[in-house]
């Protein structure tokens, strides 16, 4: 089971509790990257001490340089550096846990050098599930889950045919305004929307989890992780966080899988897989757990959902587009430059004036992502200038 890792984004919130995970179950970690937060970076590398590092922003990485001159890891800059970690010789494993489509050209360099993928980025498979599913098959790379319900359904999923297979249930917590109807969310404050009820996680998925765009991006994730038609993938909302996800065979058998609302026991399964290790982390206490309750998700309410959807029957780039204009409304919501309902109004309004490409390759993938942060950029200021 002794595997050798390296973490890009290993200072946010997944990295941080990836390195929890590494040292309980010692692990040799190998090379980490940032984007710009070399304080907690530079505690990283004195207590894993790591081989290599990069850091996106190039002024922080030169800092980071001097202020680590008496160790010997190695510090990289920018992109390029960041696809050197996740390239490193004796890595068998790259956990991709970046925020946003920064993550699809390293996991893509990653799988084309033979690394397993621990996956915690959303948008690789969101922006361009074909063509990494396709590599990933055409050099032998395991693709592992770390998302909390595509964890679950993998391991719904072990020693059964796909075939065999009805739909797969994805199980939301509803995020801290489950139950509001749209009129009550006009006036919803930041500090709300980042209030989440059950996980711990970053300021931009917590949002995410808020919208429901979150649910949204793990149907499209799921639907290339599992090979399934999105007439076969349904969202549940399960506050109690409690079942992370479940599979309905053809038989009427649904298989759950149940633990405590920790992402540490994913990234875990992630990297012991297909083996399981012991841990310290708390533990389901099934006579101390509350009901478990169900209710459909209010697309009303929460319109990301529906986009999301819309978005993956559509297929080619609107998916891209659906992302990135999710990335930069999220970004302006956590600025305070717009108000949360604005950020589906603003996807939708973007993804309507996109015409689709059915089939891209990865420069088309990013020329859109490009073309569709800058019309929700301009989307913003054509609202300012009206008012």
């Amino acid at each position: 089971m002794a595997k050798n890792i390296s973490i890009l984004g290993s200072t946010g919130s997944i990295g941080v509790q990836t390195l929890d995970v590494a040292k309980n179950l010692n692990l040799k970690v190998l090379g980490l990257t940032s984007n710009t937060n070399i304080d907690l970076l530079e505690k990283q590398i004195r207590a894993f001490e790591p081989v290599a590092v990069a850091v996106n922003d190039y002024d922080a990485a030169e800092r980071l340089k001097q202020r680590i001159k008496d160790l010997n890891t190695e510090v990289y800059a920018g992109l390029e550096g960041i696809n050197k970690i996740a390239v490193l010789e004796g890595a068998d494993t790259v956990v991709t846990s970046v925020v946003g489509i920064a993550g699809l050209v390293p996991t893509l360099e990653a799988i084309k050098n033979g690394k397993d993928i621990a996956l915690a980025n959303k948008e690789t498979l969101v922006t361009a599930g074909a063509i990494v599913m396709e590599e990933a098959k055409r050099h032998h790379v395991r693709i592992l889950p770390v998302d909390s319900e595509h964890s679950a359904i993998f391991q719904c999923l072990m020693g059964n045919n796909t075939k065999n297979v009805s739909k797969i249930i994805l199980t939301a917590s509803g995020g801290p305004f489950r139950g509001k109807k749209r009129h009550e969310l006009e006036s919803v404050t930041l500090a709300q929307a980042l209030k989440h009820p059950n996980w711990s996680m970053g300021s931009k998925i917590t949002i995410d989890s808020a919208t429901l765009m979150n649910k949204g991006l793990e149907v499209i994730e799921a639907k290339w992780l599992f090979g399934l038609d999105l007439d076969r993938i349904e969202v549940l909302v399960h506050p109690q966080s409690i079942i992370h996800s479940m599979v309905e065979y053809a038989d009427g058998s649904v298989i759950a899988q149940l633990g405590s609302p920790d992402m540490r026991v994913p990234i875990q399964f992630a990297l012991t897989y297909p083996e399981r290790s012991d841990n310290p982390f708390p533990r389901l206490n099934l006579l101390e757990a509350k009901a478990l309750t169900f209710e459909k998700p209010d697309m009303e309410a929460f319109p990301s959902l529906r986009l999301a959807f819309e978005a993956l029957e559509k297929g080619g780039t609107m998916p891209v587009v659906l992302n990135a204009a999710n990335e930069v409304a999220v970004s302006m919501f956590l600025n305070e430059k717009i108000r949360f309902l604005d950020i589906p109004a603003m996807i939708e309004a973007v993804i309507k004036r996109h015409v689709v490409n059915i089939r891209p390759n990865l420069h088309d993938i990013i020329e859109v992502d490009r073309w569709a942060r800058q019309e929700t950029i301009e989307l913003v200021k054509s609202e300012e200038r009206r008012k």
